[in-house]
């Protein structure tokens, strides 16, 4: 939709734009193939791509290694600043975080649930979480963890072990970091067994408006997630953006989310960045997207910071029985993305700047060194 837009603009330096859409099948080794073919046989400018952190991490050595641009438009775990990716989704700190402190703050939670589906983004972000409450005082047997596989259907035992959990005086929420289409099952097993929103709150991470299309969203109403943005955010941008998205796939009832901003964000910031640059040449294009200012669809601007990460706002909203959201908290601006977590020892000491005289991903403030690749 937006090659289309930007070649009825005129393209970009006076050629048209050709979008190669390829499909890795959520096979993650596929991933890494289909980057070099996408880079060495078609010869593409940039690539906005990958859906989890695996798929990314699978892509990575290839992207680097070939000199590519990777925009990556989903929130992640952080832990990571590449050259050649710019993180246009959440880092832990403009969701997890936050999410956590309206759930400590405004619901009173006291006991936590940190349910995941079993890869890394999950992973990585639970031990930042945890690490995160034991510094707010929170006891290690008032944290409860659990991962299930891809796809994971059968909830009963684990939901009970949940209800259990917090049967014991203390209010309980779960941060649920559960991916892809085990979430249905997962809210149909809290609402069998008679756990509401009331009860014990659920803030997902990975259930946005398309995950909620086409489902009987009854067992999910109440609960909560946090973005970056909800198509229900109340904008000029936002309007413009849902009237031309629903009217190129030609159906009103197709729903917006919070990737889709952050690849919107991106491909606009790219554009910008080789109008600026004059060239699509990489090493030329990346220092041009430093500082780049774009409107957001939540109503305010995104920024892109030397460390590749995007200055965000971050909402919580509450899913309603139509399969929308209603924002229910959000931040009083826009929050710059941290590569590297605080809230980890061996992150806490790490910043990630590609500008002199750092100029690297992940370096060191207390050795003065880059721990990783060197440019």
């Amino acid at each position: 939709m937006m090659v289309e837009e930007q070649n009825k603009a005129g393209g970009l330096l006076g050629k048209e734009l050709e979008a190669v859409v390829v499909d890795p099948a959520s096979d993650w080794p596929l991933f890494a193939e289909k980057m070099r073919e996408l880079i060495e046989v078609h010869k593409v400018d940039v690539i906005f791509g990958c859906w989890t952190s695996v798929s990314r991490k699978s892509v990575l050595p290839v992207v680097e290694e070939l000199n590519g641009l990777l925009f990556y438009p989903v929130q992640y775990e952080g832990e990571e600043s590449s050259k050649n990716v710019f993180y246009t989704g959440a880092a832990p700190n403009q969701q997890a975080i936050p999410a956590v402190d309206y759930l400590m703050n405004e619901v009173g939670a006291k006991r936590w649930v940190l349910a995941g589906t079993d890869y890394v983004y999950p992973r990585t972000t639970n031990k930042i979480l945890e690490s995160y409450l034991k510094q707010k005082g929170v006891a290690a047997e008032d944290i409860m963890i659990n991962y299930t596989p891809f796809g994971h259907s059968d909830w009963q035992t684990i939901v009970s072990d949940i209800k259990s959990f917090g049967s014991a005086g203390k209010k309980t929420a779960v941060v649920s970091t559960i991916n892809g289409d085990a979430n249905v099952p997962f809210y149909k097993e809290l609402g069998n067994q008679g756990i509401s929103a009331e009860d014990i709150p659920v803030v997902a991470f990975s259930v946005g408006e398309e995950e909620l299309s086409g489902i009987d969203t009854g067992p999910l109403v109440g609960h909560l997630a946090a973005w970056n943005y909800f198509m229900s955010a109340e904008s000029e941008e936002n309007d413009k953006f849902i009237e031309t998205w629903q009217s190129f796939i030609k159906n009103d009832e197709r729903v917006t989310n919070d990737p889709m901003e952050a690849t919107y964000i991106g491909f606009k910031m790219w554009a910008e960045a080789v109008t600026k640059a004059g060239t699509t040449e990489v090493d030329k294009v990346r220092p041009a997207m430093y500082g780049l200012e774009v409107p957001n669809l939540a109503g305010g601007t995104a920024v892109m910071n030397t460390n590749h990460h995007l200055s965000k706002p971050v909402l919580i909203g509450e899913i309603q029985d139509d399969g929308q959201f209603e924002i229910v908290w959000s931040t009083d601006g826009e929050v710059k993305g941290d590569a590297w977590t605080d809230y980890l020892p061996e992150s806490s000491v790490i910043v990630a700047d590609w500008t002199d005289p750092i100029n690297c991903g992940n370096y060191n403030t207390e050795t003065k060194k880059c721990s990783g690749q060197n440019y």
